[in-house]
């Protein structure tokens, strides 16, 4: 299992994959929105979303847990 943590604080502006689906290393799984700007959270291994740990609109800390992928 690989965690995908954020890489800084600030909040989820939208969820690019959901749960179920397949991602590639490097594709954004994620977008936060911090002091105006969008910051895209990708994968960081190939495989399937299996958990979703945040929703739209939620605020993050930097080393916060985003997703699993398996």
């Amino acid at each position: 299992m690989e965690k995908i943590v954020a890489s800084m604080a600030g909040n989820v502006w939208k969820i690019v994959k959901n749960e179920g689906d397949v991602v590639s290393s490097g594709e954004d799984v994620v977008i936060l929105e911090s002091m105006k700007m969008e910051i895209p959270i990708p994968a960081e291994a190939d495989g399937v979303i299996k958990e979703l740990k945040v929703a739209e609109g939620d605020f993050v800390n930097e080393g916060d847990e985003i997703a699993i992928i398996e």
